[in-house]
């Protein structure tokens, strides 16, 4: 690492800690040269892969559009925006934990139905009519038919008490 006082190449770390919830490090460096101190935040660069659209085009992935799309399902949904927002995070990881340079919108679509089926079946069936570009009443009563015959999931520590 370069000081930034005087240009040596020559610093040494003194202190290391973890921040911004363990996502970055925060590092205190002293110059060997000029024994200036300064700190520094390393975090780690993650990529995420380029979306390929049902058209062939290809885009970056965006969090914000990923996101809008589940509040605008949820919209007047009794569910918590925490909830909306782990949602958001663990499609992200299994999105990078696939190693993929480029994945199909259509599989980033079907996460987040799985996700909006586990938060809230309202908020699934709006996603879904839109999503899978439904015609009329019989396509709406198919896929409540379809979900209504799902065993029902627990999905907090508070609804396993109350069973």
């Amino acid at each position: 690492m370069h000081c930034p006082f005087c240009g040596a190449n020559d610093t040494r770390v003194t202190d290391s800690r973890l921040v911004a919830e363990g996502d970055q490090v925060r590092r205190r460096r002293q110059c060997a040269n000029c024994h200036e101190r300064f700190t520094t935040y390393e975090t780690a660069e993650l990529l995420m892969p380029r979306v390929i659209k049902s058209d062939g085009s290809r885009e970056s992935f965006n969090e914000a559009k990923l996101r809008d799309g589940m509040v605008r399902a949820l919209e007047k949904r009794p569910v918590s925006a925490e909830s909306i927002e782990a949602a958001v995070e663990r499609i992200r990881q299994t999105l990078r934990a696939r190693g993929d340079r480029e994945i199909n919108a259509r599989d980033i679509g079907e996460s987040v139905m799985q996700a909006l089926k586990n938060l809230d079946q309202v908020a699934y069936i709006r996603f879904a009519s839109v999503y899978r570009k439904f015609q009329d009443l019989d396509e709406f009563r198919a896929e409540i038919d379809r979900l209504s015959q799902e065993p029902p999931r627990i999905t907090s520590e508070r609804d396993k008490e109350d069973t």
